[in-house]
């Protein structure tokens, strides 16, 4: 996803244009793309119905307070640990025309955007409004798109939020007339048992494509036709339902309510619960699951999505779709029977991998490798960058460094290393980059390192850092930065340095993050308030375990380096921190010789990845919940894993490919 700075409000000034008109300067057809400039496009976009109709919401409520000046209702949003409280909704649009998105919140970490454009997808956000912030936001449509999805969410963890007054202003498209349907009239019950309601309504007229019904007022299915049974309802039990319409521009009111009590269950026994879920593939959409049936009498499965039911299958598998790129999900199933539905079974977690946005992850695979190339020698076998193998999905130049402008950041080809290679020259690295670009790699500049010594505490080294990092990547091709500052970092200042830097080079920056195990023991410390402080932009966090000594898990317990224990406790406490899966890695030398202390054999490596993301092959730590989205490993360094005959690499690259 697109995180640019927030943009200023922009205010359309129509006055010329009419006065033109009516003294008969221009022809009515000049003044038509006004009239189109001042009709929004979004279904109740500010909220005004009391509840989110016209929009597809997970975690949003409406509420009466706070709301912006003039509305008497705003959009409520109360994101999670595994989903962002995000609201969409689809609306029609002309192709090759130009619109303009904007709309009011207050909250940490909101978002404001669009995709399905047909173009570059744009997005606005804040990252703390305490008072009603304005967003807003340009786009064109492709010469082929006739509609597009607008969105509104929060961050993941982060406090509440609010929207209203949600604004797409440009050319209607031709669906539907620009009209969103009328609600369904004549909604009735058709029959009940003692797990099931079934209902039949009418249509309203114009163009439909579907209808939503809601149960006690929350979602529960979605149609095509004019009749539904709604399943896995408990026995003797009073329910109501409603019914809204939708097409390409929006979802109608909904329908008139009606009440049902099923049937009591008349004996038998409900289905104990499924067992064995897991996760048996991801997308950038879709999460595949599959599970063991209980003994007994089974009609079919509801499967459950972060708590909310989003499908209803018979057999003991299904590919759950529609789901966000490189967003955690977790899932539950239950079966039920005649008489009635079991309980659901144990959760399992799931992140989707990339789709080509956000945190700099497009590109790179769902669970990654990466080592850094040393731009220097110290016994390590000497590499050019283009000896990397392609195992290294993600490869780390070491090391950008200071001078005498606090802040700044240089970097060049090391003499000694270009004349162990034998004559390595500058347009060699360059054209290296590009070589392991083309074979789907990416390359990014560490900063630091044991003996670096750049500082960025205050707003001018700040802006420095992201002047000098930008030129560095605009000169050699570099796809980011890695912060590896191991004399501390300044969370608040290093923040607004790597936004700004995000902001300069587009969505596409990679940036990671390489802590000592000290600097993300807490939430507090400066490493992990670093990472929470950009979390919309990090692309992965791997800590150093290694030159460490014992330290505290997340269960309160100390642990010695070289062990799973210390890998899968202290990766724990970044997991239950805040942090995605999908933004962890482990970090660890390539071979003995890497490092002073904390070498531990690849196979190991692969245990722990394998507790992490399945809490299998673990040690005597085993993590509450599991974590198949976990991203990868990190290793210091590839020269190093070059003198032991790639033994790293070849071990663990293998195994991070069978991961979810």
């Amino acid at each position: 996803m697109r995180i640019p700075f927030l943009r200023s409000r922009r205010l359309l000034v129509l006055l010329v244009a009419p006065l033109l008109l009516i003294f008969g300067l221009i022809g009515p057809a000049a003044f038509a793309p006004a009239a189109f400039a001042q009709t929004n496009l979004l279904t109740n976009g500010n909220f005004a119905t009391g509840s989110t109709s016209g929009w597809t919401c997970t975690g949003d409520t409406v509420v009466t307070s706070p709301v912006y000046t003039g509305s008497s209702y705003a959009l409520a949003g109360t994101p999670t640990n595994s989903a962002d409280a995000q609201c969409s909704q689809v609306v029609s649009v002309q192709p090759s025309s130009s619109y303009s998105l904007s709309g009011w919140v207050e909250g940490d970490y909101v978002y404001l955007g669009d995709s399905g454009t047909g173009t570059t997808d744009t997005d606005n956000w804040t990252p703390s409004a305490t008072s009603w912030t304005e967003l807003s936001t340009n786009f064109t449509t492709g010469a082929s798109t006739t509609s597009v999805t607008i969105y509104i969410h929060g961050w993941y963890a982060q406090p509440e939020f609010y929207a209203d007054a949600l604004s797409l202003t440009g050319p209607s498209g031709s669906g539907g007339g620009g009209t969103a349907p009328s609600a369904p009239t004549g909604l009735a019950v058709t029959g009940t048992t003692s797990s099931s309601v079934s209902l039949s309504w009418t249509a309203p007229s114009g163009t439909v494509t579907g209808y939503y019904i809601y149960k006690n007022g929350s979602e529960t299915a979605n149609v095509t036709g004019t009749s539904d049974t709604v399943t896995g309802l408990s026995a003797s039990t009073a329910y109501t339902f409603t019914v809204a319409a939708y097409n390409s521009v929006g979802t109608s009111a909904q329908s008139s309510q009606v009440s049902a009590t099923t049937s009591s269950s008349g004996g038998g026994t409900a289905p104990s619960a499924p067992t064995g879920l897991a996760v048996t593939g991801t997308t950038s959409s879709s999460v595949s699951l599959s599970w063991t049936a209980p003994s007994g009498t089974v009609t079919g499965y509801y499967i459950y999505k972060n708590g909310s039911e989003t499908a209803n299958v018979t057999g003991t598998s299904d590919t759950v779709t529609g789901l966000s790129a490189s967003t955690a999900y977790t899932f539950t199933v239950a079966a039920y029977n005649s008489v009635g539905t079991s309980a659901q079974s144990s959760q399992v977690s799931a992140t989707t991998s990339s789709s080509g946005g956000g945190g700099g992850s497009s590109g790179l695979p769902a669970h990654l490798l990466m080592g850094y190339w040393q731009d220097f020698t110290n016994g390590a076998e000497a590499l050019t960058l283009a000896d990397v193998p392609t195992s290294y999905n993600l490869v780390a130049v070491a090391f950008g460094d200071s001078d005498s402008t606090a802040g700044q950041v240089t970097f060049s080809l090391d003499s000694g290393l270009a004349s162990a290679l034998g004559g390595y020259t500058q347009q060699q690295f360059i054209s290296d980059i590009k070589t392991l670009q083309s074979r789907g790699q990416k390359v990014i500049l560490s900063v630091g390192g044991q003996d670096g010594t750049i500082e960025v505490d205050n707003a001018t080294s700040a802006a420095a850092f992201a002047s000098s990092v930008y030129s560095i990547i605009q000169q050699y091709g570099f796809n980011g930065v890695d912060i590896d500052l191991e004399n501390g970092v300044d969370p608040t200042y290093m923040a607004s340095a790597l936004e700004q830097l995000e902001s300069d080079v587009g969505s596409s920056l990679i940036i990671t993050l390489a802590p000592q195990t000290v600097d993300t023991q807490s939430s507090g410390d400066d490493y992990f308030e670093l990472a929470l402080d950009i979390q919309p932009i990090l692309t992965m966090m791997n800590t150093q375990y290694y030159n460490s000594g014992t330290m505290n898990g997340c269960d309160g317990n100390v642990y010695a380096e070289s062990t799973e224990n210390f890998m899968t406790a202290l990766a724990c406490t970044e997991l239950e921190g805040g942090l995605s899966a999908s933004q962890i890695g482990l970090g660890l030398p390539a071979s003995s010789s890497a490092a002073g202390s904390g070498y531990v054999a690849p196979s190991v490596v692969n245990d722990a990845l394998d507790c992490l993301a399945a809490r299998a092959n673990c040690g005597s730590f085993v993590p509450s919940s599991a974590y198949p989205g976990i991203r990868g490993v990190m290793t210091w360094s590839i020269n190093w894993d070059a003198s032991n005959g790639y033994n790293f690499a070849d071990t663990v690259a293998p195994y991070l490919a069978t991961l979810p």
